[in-house]
């Protein structure tokens, strides 16, 4: 029996047994906004049914269990032979089996399919991050896999499958299948041009041997990999089956996972090519251009993941000042904490914003679409993901120290926060695409001051950033050295933009004072005092 020094009081229940998606109210009115009136109840259904299994508390624990037991590689069996296999916990299966499930291997075929998604992708990464990394190269193969019609003609249907199979077998006998991904060799890094992996011409027509070694594979469990190595033509995208037609498993020797910071439920590996059959996809020497859709996808995506964290992380930092008591009131109660609490939220609905925004411009699909994401995917990865990190953290201390005990979840957030940053090209990688982007093709320009332009006239502010921006970009000679700056610039003009036009008036007010304006402090918690931030705290404040 608990002593009377044992009472519990003070502390906020639990955030858990609600509906995710309905309760982000940013989330759900840009899903109003960019899916088809025609989609729009069948949506909104799909995606709160995924809310309330991402806010139960069975569900819940599954995250909390998938981290605890990280993946075990077994490179052998007990008879010592070599079979490269990761065992996962449970709760993995089950919520990478929910994900699958939910379509979020699915956007490509389907009416909307983007959007929908895209906002699945946010509430499910506020489950469990790590399983979103192959859902995500799954999700991704699709466009470079489109480089070969005969091939995509072949694999889209695996790839795009709501049926989730976890055994190694030959694809063609399974109903759904996931890919990994592997480009990043130890000599080169971001520069793939410097890979050495290897690619030998086989006797049948677009079949190759590969002998190399990648010092990132992503999800290495999965059914099929998309690989760069030097084939006698250049640099070519290739198609590595985990298990052959035949049944045999192909050569793919998983080295080591890598133990990281973050991320810890996932499986991240090096491994080694030594006579692994492949099959060409696109034409030799066109490796980057025929996988550059499958970057491109993988980079929204860490937007979305970036904003699902960030979503996350406020809805509990909120959620706990509604209920803890200090100094005679609520903390959500009192200015400095609110002050703190509406920064946060602020950061949180742009990401979101722009993010679906993004989204959105896939399901278009227009020339002019096209040309927006060439610019605004990079701009959106540097910055949103950049955001990420600082904010969990802030949000971590609003908890106090509860934030900093592994129970509350903020543990898990902070330590996944730094991620979308680094993956899939880190910060200066991004900035200088952008660079690239303008200097190519000047549609790109045209299509984001297009975008921006349409809330031109709203905001003196934002009026006032957008003119600025014109002047930083009227002179891009030597312009790498301040490429950051650029992009952190074009980043936010867009956000403000966005929130101008959608959000309400109290939220646009609020960040383009302090994102735009020059009226904010470098930490959270500086914003004006004279802004209606009690407004904008509430509308974060998710209703369980």
């Amino acid at each position: 029996m608990a002593g009377t020094t044992h009472t519990v009081t003070n502390q906020a229940p639990p955030l858990a047994q609600y509906d995710v998606f309905t309760a982000d109210r940013a989330l759900t009115e840009a899903v109003e906004r960019h899916l088809d009136p025609s989609l729009l109840d069948e949506g909104l259904s799909e995606l709160s049914a995924l809310g309330r299994t991402s806010g139960s508390a069975q569900v819940q624990e599954w995250g909390v269990q998938a981290n605890e037991n990280p993946p075990r590689l077994r490179t052998h069996d007990r008879y010592g032979h070599r079979i490269d296999e990761v065992d996962f916990h449970p709760a993995w299966h089950r919520l990478l089996g929910k994900g699958v499930s939910a379509g979020l291997t699915n956007a490509w075929a389907r009416p909307g399919g983007h959007v929908r998604r895209a906002a699945g992708f946010v509430v499910w990464s506020q489950v469990e991050a790590g399983n979103g990394c192959p859902l995500s190269m799954t999700h991704a193969a699709v466009p470079a896999l489109r480089a070969d019609p005969a091939l995509a003609a072949e694999w889209e249907p695996r790839l795009t499958s709501v049926v989730y199979d976890r055994a190694l077998r030959p694809a063609h006998e399974k109903p759904g299948v996931l890919s990994g991904m592997g480009m990043t060799e130890k000599q080169g890094g971001s520069d793939v041009r410097a890979n050495t992996t290897s690619a030998r011409p086989l006797a049948e027509d677009g079949t190759y041997e590969l002998t190399g070694h990648k010092w990132f594979c992503s999800a290495p469990m999965s059914d099929a990999f998309l690989v760069l190595a030097q084939a006698p033509g250049g640099l070519t995208c290739f198609l590595v089956p985990r298990v052959l037609e035949d049944g045999s498993r192909n050569v793919f020797l998983i080295q080591r996972l890598k133990d990281k910071l973050g991320n810890r439920s996932n499986a991240s590996s090096e491994v080694e090519f030594a006579g692994t059959w492949a099959r060409r996809v696109g034409d030799e020497g066109r490796g980057v251009r025929t996988i550059i859709g499958m970057v491109a996808a993988t980079r929204l995506d860490c937007v979305l993941g970036s904003a699902g964290l960030m979503r996350q992380a406020v809805a509990q930092a909120v959620h706990h000042c509604a209920y803890r008591e200090a100094f005679g009131g609520k903390l959500i109660d009192k200015p400095l904490m609110r002050n703190v609490l509406a920064d946060l939220a602020l950061e949180s609905e742009a990401a979101t914003t722009l993010a679906l925004r993004l989204a959105a411009a896939y399901d278009d699909g227009s020339e002019r679409e096209r040309a927006l994401l060439r610019i605004a995917v990079p701009a959106a990865k540097y910055w949103v993901t950049k955001r990420c990190a600082p904010l969990a953290v802030e949000a971590a201390e609003c908890l106090g120290g509860n934030g900093y005990v592994e129970e509350s979840g903020m543990p898990r957030l902070v330590r996944e926060s730094p991620l979308n940053s680094v993956w899939e090209g880190a910060g200066n990688v991004q900035a200088l695409d952008v660079l690239r982007a303008l200097s190519r093709d000047p549609q790109v320009l045209d299509a984001y001051l297009g975008e921006v332009g349409r809330a031109r006239g709203a905001d003196h502010r934002l009026d006032g950033a957008i003119k600025d921006l014109l002047t930083e970009l009227a002179d891009l000679e030597g312009a790498e050295g301040r490429a950051r700056r650029l992009v952190e610039r074009l980043a936010l003009v867009l956000q403000g933009s966005l929130l101008v036009r959608y959000a309400p008036p109290q939220v646009a007010d609020a960040f383009c004072a302090a994102r735009l304006g020059g009226d904010g402090g470098a930490a959270f918690g500086t914003l004006p005092h004279t802004l209606d931030l009690a407004t904008v705290v509430e509308r974060a404040r998710p209703q369980v």
